[in-house]
Formats: C-alpha cells, sequence, structure tokens
C-alpha cells in the first residue's frame, strides 16, 4: 500500500511537470519590462505556459475586453484562445468594486492561473495591456515559431496618475486613412492613455461631413496646392489640388473602435479662427465676404489664382500660419452656422467634452467689422478680446444646454473665461495656471515638451532629418515633464486632470512620418500621465524602451532611432 502511494505521488509530480514545466524557474526585473511603469509589481517565482488548452473566462459585461485579449493570444500564439463567459479559465477577467481608483487593476500570474481584477471594465483592459507586455514583444509579428510561450509569474497593483492621458491628431492640413486613425487608436491602447483629439477643421482643410453644409467638404476638404519648404522660406507650390474627409460613417467607425480600446475621442472644431476652409465654402461666415484669400508671400498656386480671377475670392488656404480672415462675431448667420454644425458633431461623438479651439484668432477683421463693431457696443464689451470671450461662451452655454463641456486652447483665458471651460495649455504652462487658480479643470500640453512636430535632434542635425517645423523636444525632455507645475498649491494641482502630446501634421504628410514623429516620444509622456512622480527613472526608463522598441519592430511602425543609438544602459 505505502508503495502504491509513493508511485501515485511520483506519478503526480511527474504529471504536473510535464503540464507546466516551469513552475519554479526564477524570474528576474528583466522579464517585466511595461511601459508606463506600475505602481507596484512583486516578482513570483515560476511562468504560466499558454498552450491549445489556455481559455479566457469572464462575465457578459467584460466580453468587449475579453473577446480583445482571445483575439491577440490567438494572433500571437497561432493557438486558438477563447473567450468564454461560462466556466471557469485559466484566464479569469473579473470586476472588482473593492479596489479604489477608477482605472485601477490588480494583475496576479502563477504558474496555474492569470487572474486580472479591475475596478470596472476600463481597469481590466489596462490589466490586459501589462499582460500583453509581459510575452515576448517579437511575437506581436504574429511568427510565434516553436518556443513554449510564457508568461512570468507576478503580482501587480496598479493606477494611473492621472485621468487625463492624450494624443492629438491633426487631419486639418495632411488628412490621413481610416486605417491609419485606428492603427493611431492601437498605439494610444498599448500606451494605456485614454484620449484621441481629433483636429478636424482648418485654414488648409475641413475633413468631417455636415450633412446640412455639404459645400464644407465638395469646397472646404480641396486646397488647389501646397507650399514647399517650411513656412516663410518657401521654395514654391507644388501646383497639386489635395484634399479627403471623413464620412459620417467613418467617423461611427472610428468612435467605435476607440470605445472599444477605452479612448474617448473629442472632436475639435475650430473657432473663431482657423476657419479659411468653411469661409471659403460659405463665404458669408467672412466680415468681408467680397475680399480675396490673402495667400502668404504670394505663394499661392496658379489653380488658386484663377478661381479667385474668375470672381471667386475665398480660397482653401494653401500655406501654413495664421490669417485675418476668421468667422464674423457680428453676424447672427455665423452662430446659426456652428450650431448647425455641432448639431451633427454632437451625435457622433459621446464625449463629455467638446474642443471648440478658441487659438490664434487675429482681431484686425473684427476692428473694422462695421456688425463686429456694432457686437461690442451692444453687448458693452471694450475689445476684441472680449468679443472673442462673448463669442466663446456664446457656443460653451449651446454646448452645455446639449450636456456637453467645453475646452480651449489657453486663448479662451483672454477677455475672460467661460463658466465651465477646460484650458488647454500650449503656450508654456502659464495659461494652465491660471486656469488652475481660477479653480478651471487644465490639460497640460506645452509647446516646451509635449509638440511632437518639433525635432528629435539639435538645431545643427536638422538637415539630417525630414523637414520639421523647428525646435528640438527629445525623448528624454519629455520624460522629465511633471504637468502639475510648482507655482500651484496643492489644491490647485487637483485641476490638472493630465498632459496631452499634440501632432501638427504641417509638415508630416505620410502616416510613416506621423509615427517617426511621434514615437518614442509617446511612449515617454505615457509614463509622465501614467506612472507615480517618485517611481519615475530616466535610466530605467531607457533601459525598458529597448524592450518598447522590439515591440515596435513587431508592430511594423516607424520610430526614431535616436534615443537607441547611445550606449544602452544596463541599470535596471
Amino acid at each position: 500500500m505505502k508503495r502504491c502511494l509513493i508511485l501515485l505521488l511520483l506519478t503526480c509530480i511527474l504529471f504536473s511537470a510535464c503540464v507546466n514545466p516551469y513552475r519554479s524557474s526564477k524570474n528576474s526585473a528583466s522579464d517585466y519590462q511595461i511601459i508606463p511603469k506600475p505602481v507596484s509589481l512583486e516578482i513570483v517565482k515560476g511562468k504560466f505556459l499558454i498552450t491549445p488548452e489556455t481559455k479566457i473566462s469572464g462575465t457578459l459585461d467584460l466580453e468587449n475586453e475579453g473577446q480583445y485579449l482571445a483575439s491577440f493570444l490567438t494572433l500571437t500564439t497561432k493557438m486558438n484562445i477563447p473567450f468564454v463567459t461560462e466556466g471557469s479559465g485559466t484566464i479569469e477577467l473579473k470586476i472588482d468594486k473593492s479596489i479604489n481608483e477608477d482605472e485601477g487593476y490588480i494583475l496576479l500570474v502563477t504558474p496555474d492561473k492569470i487572474l486580472i481584477s479591475g475596478k470596472n471594465s476600463k481597469g481590466v483592459f489596462y490589466g490586459i495591456q501589462t499582460l500583453r507586455q509581459l510575452i515576448p514583444a517579437s511575437l506581436e509579428a504574429g511568427n510565434s515559431g516553436t518556443d513554449k510561450i510564457t508568461i512570468p509569474a507576478v503580482t501587480i497593483k496598479d493606477n494611473p496618475r492621472f485621468s487625463y492621458r492624450g494624443m492629438h491628431l491633426d487631419v486639418g492640413r495632411h488628412i490621413f486613412p481610416v486605417s491609419f486613425v485606428k492603427k493611431y487608436i492601437d498605439l494610444i491602447a498599448l500606451h494605456k492613455m485614454n484620449t484621441l483629439h481629433w483636429h478636424l477643421t482648418e485654414d488648409q482643410g475641413w475633413r468631417i461631413e455636415i450633412k446640412k453644409y455639404p459645400k464644407l467638404t465638395e469646397i472646404g476638404s480641396k486646397r488647389y496646392g501646397t507650399i514647399t519648404g517650411r513656412f516663410h522660406q518657401e521654395t514654391g507650390n507644388d501646383q497639386t489640388e489635395y484634399g479627403g474627409f471623413y464620412t459620417q460613417e467613418e467617423v461611427k467607425d472610428i468612435v467605435k473602435y476607440a470605445t472599444q480600446r477605452h479612448i474617448t475621442v473629442i472632436p475639435e472644431i475650430e473657432l473663431p479662427g482657423h476657419a479659411s476652409a468653411a469661409i471659403a465654402s460659405y463665404p458669408f461666415l467672412s466680415c468681408f465676404p467680397d475680399e480675396p484669400t490673402f495667400v502668404t508671400n504670394n505663394m499661392g498656386s496658379k489653380a488658386g489664382k484663377e478661381a479667385q480671377a474668375k470672381g471667386n475670392p475665398k480660397i482653401v488656404q494653401e500655406t501654413w500660419g495664421v490669417f485675418d480672415d476668421v468667422f464674423c462675431a457680428g453676424n447672427e448667420k455665423t452662430f446659426a452656422f456652428l450650431e448647425d454644425v455641432l448639431a451633427e458633431i454632437i451625435p457622433l461623438f459621446p464625449s463629455e467634452y467638446v474642443h471648440i479651439g478658441g487659438d490664434e484668432c487675429p482681431k484686425s477683421n473684427w476692428q473694422r467689422c462695421p456688425a463686429c463693431q456694432k457686437r461690442m457696443k451692444d453687448n458693452k464689451l471694450a475689445n476684441e478680446h472680449e468679443l472673442q470671450s462673448y463669442f466663446i461662451q456664446r457656443m460653451e452655454k449651446y454646448l452645455k444646454a446639449k450636456g456637453k463641456k467645453i475646452i480651449g486652447w489657453d486663448e479662451i483665458l483672454e477677455g475672460g473665461l467661460a463658466p465651465n471651460a477646460t484650458v488647454m495649455s500650449w503656450r508654456g504652462e502659464k495659461g494652465g495656471i491660471e486656469a488652475a487658480k481660477q479653480h478651471h479643470n487644465v490639460i497640460m500640453t506645452p509647446g516646451t515638451h509635449c509638440y511632437f512636430d518639433k525635432y528629435q535632434v539639435d538645431k545643427q542635425d536638422y538637415t539630417k532629418e525630414p523637414l520639421a517645423i523647428g525646435g528640438f523636444i527629445s525623448v528624454e525632455k519629455v520624460y522629465g515633464y511633471d504637468p502639475t507645475p510648482d507655482a500651484l498649491t496643492a489644491e490647485e494641482k487637483k485641476y490638472v486632470l493630465g498632459a496631452q502630446g499634440n501632432v501638427w501634421t504641417e509638415y508630416m504628410d505620410t502616416t510613416n512620418y506621423v509615427e517617426y514623429m511621434v514615437l518614442p516620444r509617446m511612449s515617454a509622456l505615457s509614463e509622465v500621465v501614467w506612472t507615480p512622480k517618485e517611481n519615475k527613472n530616466w535610466n530605467d526608463f531607457k533601459f525598458r524602451l529597448n524592450t518598447m522598441k522590439v515591440r515596435y519592430d513587431a508592430l511594423g511602425v516607424n520610430y526614431a532611432k535616436h534615443v537607441f543609438e547611445t550606449k544602452k544602459d544596463s541599470t535596471h
């Protein structure tokens, strides 16, 4: 009998070893190269082995997250890994209301089981993104090879530092296909960021279908040509029509795709400035409908000049910069137009916010416009800055009645801030500090640290890089940013919702170039907005970035190599 028991025990041990021979494997810090860095990570002995019997389970309210993980694991492992809502799986997704933080999660990996618990489905999704980074990065290419696929055992407790973790994409200057916008969203999701600020209207192009105003896309989505060379150092005009727009059905598809990844899409409809494309479509929106559109340095295309000569004075802008021809603040038709546009925008975007721009609005046309001057007199406005405030507050009141809040660039502070406005501080931190002191919510996106259209090399190396707007922001500089300035008190810092990376595309005319300018600076910013300040360390981040580089390669994205060209730091 005793002999039988010994044989049975040996059999069980051998069986267990065959099922998972990695049960006693030792793990080291190098097995956990996660970006952004978690709040708490405890290394545990052993590894979880993914096999054809691996199954994901969860409740029906986590089906979106379960199917996302199932698709990812099936692609990367070449095994059919299903998600089920009945029974139990070796990977379990779970809602745990005892987790304190709204986007918090706990990831437990043992040799026998993986459990991802979240305060809500968002937390579960972020736990999935962390699990994703524990799987060999090279597998993201879909080439699993013959090696066993294991996940190191660990206990991670994590939550973000800031509630707003954003990336911006300007499609007004150059437009990108739906497939790329989705790819961009996937990169945002990979980094546990949660907002896409989608800049849809500009002087150089109107990019969203508005059914009540078809000329916005028939005329406003196309420009006759585009300057070549850097602005104010132009080398000519390419004399080539450029255009495109997103249909409302395409917008719905993109928003749905983002929502499935817990990313909020905030549309930006520029007003009262940057309105040339809208004015070209409907000249009555200008203070001076019969005055021809001014193209800087006479760099307009032949086709544009011919159109103006034939009695169409307003054209979509062909150069970059800031222009005097803005929405007329004295014309009631302007406000009716904008309210009609927003009435079509609102149902497309479930976001609580609509970004209304408010930046770079010259006042020269308003100063000489009788209707604008009458508006100022009738409303006892002291100057044109107060007229802009009137404009913004009027649009804010309309959006508030529709259940929306506004975000505006920091110029909306000038002349008085709308009651419920959130300020996006781009001209340094001054606007954000001022807004926070007035107890308004703030999103920090200063040009000193968060403008990803700037070069990633210093001035002496500009000629080695693709053309950019100028300035130098390295990965290290992005990483070193803190969105809560010392000028704010602890109470005032609570009004800083987070930070955002901005991608202005005057010089980015291809998707490859956008990726090059964004990565790896997005990775650095993701840690700025997620990881506690005291947990951040540049050398440690740089070490982990080497693994993210492998993931970039596997995903087939283009990225800047500068930060990897220096000697690799072995500190971790």
